[in-house]
């Protein structure tokens, strides 16, 4: 059985705001977590009582969170054995990434529409974030994973139609787990800087077709790389996650 880093599941909500229902949501959140940080990688295995003396909860919730996580496709149970993750289905990711393309590019040419009503204040805050001097950005990878996730998902919110915001949330927590590997490396933090900074420049410029150009020239280059992952390239980043 592998073993991963102790943590106990919060009292209280986490930063975003998130409001867990029942203790079952907690330990689905928590062990989404565990795989998006590479605490628990594919092909580890663990059982039901592991997870719960870990969390501090009891076997009941935490056999409700599996399910479901069964259900999403990352962990697989074992006759006898206890439960597993499973590898990466590249085929889905691709597939999750071209939807992600079609929501986003939709919503930047709206939001490139001088008669329709956006969320300007969204745009200024990611401003704040990525238009600033080469100097001032920040090289913290997991930071920045952040950053890059909240910039797309701000820009589909911006848009003003909130089915699209949601169908894109929902894309975007099935593929955290490998957008972030796409943060290991300098000059792809520094690439995201300069991309999402002329993203930005051509949507506030009310420059639709370009925007849209821009935009999907990004994704694909973050699609590019996740063909490029191997379950090593996991291992390493969960590696480098515990020093």
């Amino acid at each position: 059985m592998s073993t991963v880093r102790s943590r106990s599941v919060p009292s209280q909500p986490a930063a975003d705001a998130t409001v867990f229902r029942t203790r079952a949501d907690e330990v689905y959140a928590q062990l989404k977590r565990d795989v998006a940080e590479f605490s628990l990688v594919p092909g580890d295995r663990f059982t039901e009582s592991e997870i719960s003396e870990r969390l501090g909860v009891s076997r009941t919730p935490v056999r409700q969170a599996l399910f479901r996580l069964q259900q999403e496709g990352f962990v697989e149970v074992l006759f006898r054995s206890g439960w597993r993750v499973l590898p990466f289905d590249f085929d889905q990711f691709e597939q999750l990434y071209d939807l992600r393309m079609v929501l986003e590019t939709t919503a930047v040419h709206r939001l490139c529409e001088t008669d329709r009503r956006v969320d300007r204040s969204l745009l200024d805050d990611l401003a704040g974030i990525w238009l600033v001097p080469v100097a001032q950005r920040s090289s913290d990878a997991t930071q920045v994973a952040q950053w890059d996730e909240a910039f797309h998902c701000s820009l589909v919110a911006a848009a003003g139609n909130a089915e699209m915001a949601r169908v894109h949330r929902d894309v975007t927590e099935r593929i955290r787990i490998i957008r972030q590997l796409d943060f290991t490396k300098q000059p792809r933090i520094d690439a995201t800087y300069d991309e999402h900074g002329k993203i930005l420049k051509a949507i506030r410029a009310n420059r639709g077709d370009q925007a849209a150009m821009l935009l999907r020239a990004h994704i694909e280059t973050s699609q590019a790389e996740v063909r490029k992952i191997t379950l090593h390239q996991v291992h390493m980043a969960r590696h480098a996650g515990r020093r």
